[in-house]
């Protein structure tokens, strides 16, 4: 069990949104190298999640600043580190995090976090060398003999290895992200990758192509994003609800999906 909110400690160094109006900026975390989601190229933070972050910001009249941070063994970890608590050496809480998966179990366990502000789903995919597969797009069954990329320690990488009885788990080839993964397979050193439809869609070439097949026993193959804030300020978390609530009526959200080239899943509410 986690420690109650009201047992939070008092070096709580969160803002309500009275003080982030006041001071003009607001803080959001970020994961850092994680393309086309968000990452810093020449020093100037790029993504997905950094244009609606700078959405929600000028919703409430002020600039957004980024803190990039690495994920940790988990989210709950993530969430304790970035929004409530702090990390252990260092380093300080930030206002909202994005790209936060909303699960309404998890949501209940972890009290001292408010999740709101879904602004979009993710969903996981498969992609293939269109050259190795002419006639049928591959399905998992095919990854017995055909070889297939995913990140380490991934959904797609648990799923896989553990597919028919680890039957396919000879075939999987390890990559630390989903971009060399889809660098590999660009190159034919694999002829498939799967992963989220974002990060493929991101790496795809005109060589080649992504599906979604159905994936037998995959419990979770498509999830709603939102943003992370701290319990105590649910005014805040109120006023983020509304800023991507309106991006989403008007277009805005699906406009910044498509200005990087990837499909807009809406959230599942």
């Amino acid at each position: 069990p986690q420690p109650k909110p009201q047992n939070t400690g008092r070096d709580e160094v969160g803002q309500d949104l009275d003080t982030i109006v006041e001071q003009g900026h607001m803080r959001f975390a970020v994961y850092e190298d994680y393309p086309p989601y968000s990452w810093e190229e020449a020093g100037k933070p790029r993504g997905v999640d950094v244009e609606i972050a700078a959405l929600i910001a000028e919703s409430l009249g002020v600039e957004a600043r980024f803190a990039f941070v690495a994920a940790d063994e988990n989210l709950e970890a993530d969430l304790r580190n970035n929004i409530w608590k702090g990390p252990v050496i260092g380093g300080r809480v930030s206002n909202a995090m994005m790209r936060v998966p909303y699960d309404s179990a998890f949501a209940c366990r972890v009290e001292q976090v408010v999740f709101t502000g879904q602004y979009a789903a993710e969903s996981i995919a498969i992609a293939y060398r269109e050259d190795a597969y002419p006639d049928e797009k591959p399905v998992p069954a095919y990854f017995r003999f055909d070889s297939v990329a995913v990140e380490n320690d991934s959904i797609s990488d648990f799923y896989l290895s553990s597919f028919a009885g680890g039957q396919l788990s000879g075939q999987v080839m390890h990559y630390p992200d989903m971009a060399r993964a889809m660098a590999a397979l660009d190159a034919g050193e694999t002829k498939a990758a799967m992963g989220p439809l974002g990060q493929l869609e991101h790496g795809v070439t005109e060589r080649l192509g992504i599906h979604q097949p159905p994936l037998a026993g995959f419990a979770v193959s498509r999830w709603t994003l939102g943003v992370a804030v701290n319990f105590r300020y649910r005014a805040l978390a109120y006023a983020v609800d509304d800023a991507i609530f309106a991006a989403l009526d008007d277009g805005r959200i699906e406009a910044i999906f498509a200005s990087y080239g990837l499909s807009f899943q809406p959230p599942v509410r």
